[in-house]
C-alpha cells in the first residue's frame, strides 16, 4: 500500500483538521470560518500529513515557542502538536518519520530544543524527549479550609481584588504573563491567539462550548497588577437546597506570594462555592500551605507535563544559570544522532560554556535523561539508582544535582 507523506496544502488543512479531531476523540466538521482563522496562526510548511488515497490518515505540525530556562532566559523551541495516527495505519512507522523530518528541519533552523506535551507516556521518550516538568492539581473543600470570608475582599499588603472583563484580560494579562515568564522556569510563550481564543474571541470549534468564565486581577497597593485569575463554576444544588457548587480554576498567575495567596483566598470563600479545582499547577505549588487548613487541598493529579528533547546540547546548557560553579564532563548518548557526543559543562556566577570534549567522562546518559534534568526538576542521583544514567566517577551525581536542581520545580502552566 503507498502512503503519500509530506507537507499539508491550504486546501487540504480542513481535511488535515478533520483528522486531528478523529485523533483526539474530538470529530467535527470544522467550519469554512474556523479553517480560515486556523490556517492565519498556522505555518503550513511545518504541518505534516500522511494520504491514503487522498484520506489523510496521520497529522503533525510544529510551530516556534519560547521557554523560559533556569535563570530567566528564554530559548526557541520546536514546539511539536497535533500529532495523530489513525487506528487503522499504526504500527507503520509513520509517526518515526514526521517526528524524524521535524526534529531534522528544526536542528537545521538552529533551535536547541523541541518540547510537547505527551498525551501518552510511553510514546517519545523513544524519539529522545524526557518529561522536563510535572502537574498536579488540588481539589480543595473550602468547609475545611478555615478561612474568613470576611477578609477575603481585603489582601494583607494593602492589595486588592478587582472584578474584570474578557476585553480587559486580552489587554492586561500579556503583561502579566510575560512578567511571570521571567520568573518562572518551564513557562512558554502565549500569543495574540491565545488570550483571543481564552477569552471566548474569535471562531472555535463545535465540541469546544464556550461558557464565558469569571475574571479577577489582583493590584498591589501601588496599583500595578500582579496577578489573574480566571475560573468557571458550575451549577449544582443538594437536597434542602444547599449549594454544592465547584470553582475550576482556568487560569491563575501571580507574580508574587502575596497576590498568590490573596487570588486563592478570593476564590475560596465566594457565596455558594464548596469545592475549588485548582488546574494544573507546579507540584510544590504554594496553595495548600496558603490555607489555614492545609488538608482541605487534597492532591487528585501528579503526572508528567511539559516533555523536552535536546538539539543543541551547548547551546540548550548554555542558556540557563546554575546553583554552583563546578565543572562535569557529560557523555550524551542520541539514537537518532541529532545531539549526542561528549561535553565539557564549566558552570561559575559568570556563566556557562559547553564545548566538545574528549576527556573522560564524569556521567554518561541518554539525550532525554538530559532533557529531563534541564529545568532543574529531577534528580541525577534518582536517575542513577534507576540505572537511566551511569555516574563514571565516583561524586558525580552529587555535584551534577547541586548544579542542575533549583530551589522551585518548574512549571508550565499551557497545554498546546
Amino acid at each position: 500500500m503507498s502512503l503519500d507523506i509530506r507537507t499539508v496544502t491550504a486546501s487540504e488543512f480542513a481535511d488535515w483538521m478533520r483528522a486531528v479531531g478523529t485523533g483526539f476523540l474530538t470529530p467535527n466538521s470544522p467550519s469554512d470560518e474556523l479553517v480560515a482563522d486556523r490556517l492565519v496562526g498556522t505555518d503550513l510548511a511545518r504541518v505534516q500529513g500522511v494520504f491514503d488515497e487522498g484520506r489523510c490518515v496521520a497529522t503533525f505540525r510544529s510551530f516556534d515557542q519560547r521557554l523560559t530556562v533556569v535563570g530567566g532566559a528564554t530559548v526557541t523551541t520546536d514546539a511539536v502538536s497535533g500529532v495523530t495516527v489513525a487506528a487503522t495505519h499504526r504500527r507503520r512507522g509513520l509517526l518515526s518519520r514526521m517526528m524524524a523530518t521535524d526534529l531534522a528541519a528544526a536542528k537545521e533552523r538552529g533551535e536547541p530544543l523541541a518540547s510537547l506535551i505527551a498525551a501518552e507516556y510511553p510514546i517519545y521518550g523513544r524519539y529522545g524527549f524526557g518529561p522536563a516538568t510535572w502537574a498536579a492539581e488540588w481539589e480543595v473543600s473550602v468547609h475545611r479550609a478555615g478561612l474568613d470570608p470576611r477578609r477575603s475582599g481585603q489582601p494583607e499588603g494593602g492589595g486588592r481584588i478587582e472584578t474584570a472583563e474578557g476585553a480587559d484580560v486580552r489587554k492586561l494579562g500579556p503583561e502579566v504573563h510575560e512578567r511571570l515568564a521571567a520568573l518562572r522556569p518551564g513557562v512558554v510563550s502565549r500569543g495574540e491567539r491565545w488570550w483571543q481564543q481564552n477569552t471566548g474571541s474569535g471562531p472555535r470549534p463545535e465540541h469546544e462550548k464556550w461558557t464565558e468564565p469569571f475574571y479577577v486581577v489582583h493590584r498591589a497597593a501601588g496599583g500595578e497588577i500582579d496577578g489573574l485569575l480566571v475560573y468557571g463554576v458550575d451549577d449544582k444544588w443538594g437536597l434542602a437546597k444547599q449549594p454544592l457548587n465547584t470553582a475550576s480554576v482556568r487560569d491563575l498567575l501571580a507574580l508574587n506570594p502575596a497576590a498568590e495567596r490573596a487570588l486563592w483566598h478570593y476564590l475560596c470563600s465566594i457565596d455558594w462555592i464548596t469545592t475549588v479545582r485548582s488546574g494544573y499547577r507546579a507540584p510544590d505549588d504554594l496553595l495548600p500551605l496558603l490555607l489555614p487548613d492545609p488538608r482541605a487541598a487534597r492532591m487528585i493529579t501528579n503526572a508528567d507535563w511539559l516533555w523536552l528533547r535536546m538539539l543543541d546540547v551547548p547551546r540548550a546548557l548554555e542558556a540557563r544559570t546554575y546553583a554552583v560553579g563546578a565543572s562535569l564532563v557529560l557523555d550524551v548518548r542520541d539514537d537518532a544522532g541529532l545531539a549526542g557526543g561528549r561535553f565539557l559543562l564549566d558552570v561559575s556566577e559568570s556563566g556557562a560554556r559547553c564545548t566538545p570534549t574528549t576527556r573522560s567522562a564524569d556521567l554518561a546518559l541518554g539525550v532525554g535523561e538530559l532533557a529531563t534534568l534541564y529545568l532543574g526538576d529531577e534528580s541525577v542521583r534518582r536517575l542513577v539508582d534507576l540505572g537511566r544514567a551511569d555516574e563514571l566517577r565516583a561524586g558525580a551525581a552529587t555535584t551534577a544535582d547541586a548544579v542542575f536542581r533549583t530551589g522551585r520545580r518548574p512549571w508550565c502552566p499551557d497545554v498546546f
